[in-house]
């Protein structure tokens, strides 16, 4: 079969389409044809070299894809040969066909494009591990989003709007910021001509939960825009910067500050994550209430240009990439 592979790890590495074995059965598993698969940054990370498959997974990247059900485990149930469904990776699915753990597979909605469903399970699974299972965002509580343009920001906003809380984002641009505006954001911050730490404070007092990719510089200035008891999830560092924090702001707030991967945990934490996903936010997804925001799609063979695209943080939503 096909596949995307890591052709070199020098300079800034290099992707090329190859043929591959096809992944074997294993016991819980689905395969899966795959008809799209999302690219995220830890895809980026991985070309360059500095995050690498988990051992067990193939050593392309890939983290979500959707597709057909081709084949089930005879110890699987809830799926059946012919199913549309998308799921959830340790990496891989950059490829025409993937084994994937049946329990952190869903199940996609007639109503939902097959291809568009490749933008949910990475996004969700983080958004709903980070906000809502670890931070616990309430009805009536205010999240704040670095980069509600992106695939996991513009996640964020709905399923934060869809249970009851109001939502501030940062972006880097009026366009940006307008679909935040239309997917329910409350507070719309231009990072560029704005300070957030001042707009959310003038807004609300402070944020109950920041969900932030930057890291770095902002961890300061986000403990400066934390309301009383206030929590803030850290997902990445885009920043490439280290975090300068004087734990005494962050004690005379009580706050709370969390650093966490998705990737990485053990099959039974995912299997949590996406069970609680399948019961509370799933529906949403089914009623045609929460969408995926897909930005653009690429062919297989755009795959390096489909990277520079999302490199250049130019993208809003999900980048897609079609076998």
């Amino acid at each position: 079969m096909r596949a995307i592979v890591i052709s070199s790890t020098e300079g800034d590495g290099t992707l090329a389409v190859a043929g591959v074995d096809e992944p074997e059965m294993q016991p819980g598993h689905i395969r899966i044809r795959v008809a799209a698969a999302a690219i995220n940054r830890a895809d980026v990370a991985q070309r360059q070299g500095s995050y690498p498959s988990p051992p067990g997974s193939p050593d392309w990247p890939g983290l979500e894809v959707s597709g057909i059900v081709s084949e089930i485990a005879p110890d699987v149930t809830g799926f059946a040969v012919g199913d549309r469904v998308c799921a959830l990776l340790a990496g891989g699915g950059y490829s025409e066909e993937v084994v994937a753990p049946a329990a952190l597979a869903l199940h996609v909605p007639d109503s939902l494009d097959l291809q568009d469903a490749a933008a949910l399970p990475e996004a969700i699974a983080t958004v709903w591990s980070n906000v809502f299972m670890s931070a616990q965002l309430q009805p009536g509580e205010t999240l704040l989003v670095h980069g509600g343009g992106s695939g996991i920001g513009t996640m964020a906003i709905q399923l934060a709007k869809l249970s009851g809380a109001r939502v501030a984002v940062t972006a880097g641009s009026a366009e940006k910021l307008a679909l935040c505006a239309e997917l329910g954001a409350d507070v719309l911050i231009n990072y560029r001509t704005e300070d957030f730490v001042e707009r959310v404070k003038e807004e609300w007092g402070g944020a109950d939960v920041i969900l932030d990719i930057m890291g770095g510089s902002y961890m300061a200035r986000n403990i400066q825009a934390l309301a009383m008891d206030g929590r803030i999830m850290v997902i990445a560092n885009q920043s490439g910067e280290n975090a300068d924090v004087n734990p005494f702001f962050l004690m005379r707030k009580r706050g709370r500050i969390w650093g966490t991967t998705l990737r990485a945990r053990p099959l039974d934490q995912k299997t949590a994550i996406m069970d609680e996903i399948r019961a509370t936010a799933w529906p949403w997804v089914e009623s045609g209430q929460l969408v995926p925001v897909i930005d653009s799609r690429f062919s297989f063979d755009e795959a390096a240009a489909a990277h520079a695209h999302l490199e250049s943080s130019a993208h809003t939503g999900k980048i897609l990439l079609i076998p």
